[in-house]
């Protein structure tokens, strides 16, 4: 199956500020307080992580096990969403946060109509890339998705399930293999590539860039990484604190006038 080009989103001006898990420096990650933190501290969109649960909902979570941000062990496959949701996942960032529960996909994007979301599929269940698709369907958020994965075969599912949504290659550095990239490149035709910082030299940056795809590199915080990527070009940045990063690309783009 040959799959069609969608191009990602994008801004003409600067890089795209998405919120790791939302603004998860200070509020808690992968909930409807941090994304909507993320909003108004000037971030464009958000960054997520989704499962399916046992009762077939999509859910927002980035661990398999609830245990780290809920603090009870279940596991997020196994478990019903009557269960998932019983859970306090906000507590543990802070006593203003008590009560925040892990939050359905269609529940994010209903929480924020304007936002750019990158959805990042967890696992390798393919039954969740076709209900991701469907969610996006269903709440018209094509336009503003972006959806990501390390597995490539999960990530084909999606491009199968919704051939017209933006996509994006995840890698890290024992992940980051250049033939296989360029072989998954070939055969998903994703929208963009979604590198992890250290991978980011000028080289590999520059060859990317020529190569037409958009860049949307994780986990960014440190000004100067913001400053030099900005530079750069990159269309995106994932970002613990999107507020300092926003800071710190529109003084950088100010100081060019």
């Amino acid at each position: 199956m040959s799959f069609p080009f969608v191009p990602a989103p994008r801004r003409a001006d600067r890089p795209l500020i998405l919120g790791h898990r939302g603004a998860s420096s200070s509020a808690p990650e992968n909930t409807v307080a941090a994304f909507r933190q993320a909003m108004a501290d000037g971030a464009d969109g958000v960054e997520l992580d989704t499962w399916r649960c046992a009762t077939g909902e999509v859910v927002v979570i980035h661990d398999e096990e609830t245990a780290r941000t809920c603090g009870q062990r279940l596991r997020v496959p196994e478990a019903s969403l009557a269960a998932l949701r019983r859970l306090d996942a906000g507590s543990w960032k802070g006593e203003r946060f008590r009560g925040e529960r892990i939050p359905l996909l269609r529940e994010v994007f209903e929480a924020l109509p304007a936002a750019i979301v990158n959805v990042e599929l967890k696992g390798s269940d393919p039954a969740l890339a076709a209900a991701v698709a469907r969610i996006i369907a269903e709440t018209s958020a094509a336009a503003r998705t972006i959806v990501s994965s390390f597995d490539f075969a999960l990530l084909r599912a999606f491009r199968t399930a919704a051939p017209r949504v933006a996509t994006g290659l995840l890698f890290e550095p024992a992940w980051h293999r250049p033939l296989r990239i360029a072989l998954a490149t070939a055969w998903l035709r994703p929208s963009a590539l979604h590198p992890d910082l250290e991978l980011c030299t000028p080289g590999r940056l520059e060859a990317w860039r020529v190569a037409g795809r958009a860049v949307n590199v994780w986990t960014v915080d440190a000004p100067e990484e913001v400053l030099r990527l900005t530079e750069a070009g990159v269309t995106g940045l994932v970002c613990n604190g999107p507020g300092a990063a926003r800071r710190a690309v529109d003084a950088a783009l100010a100081s060019r006038s």
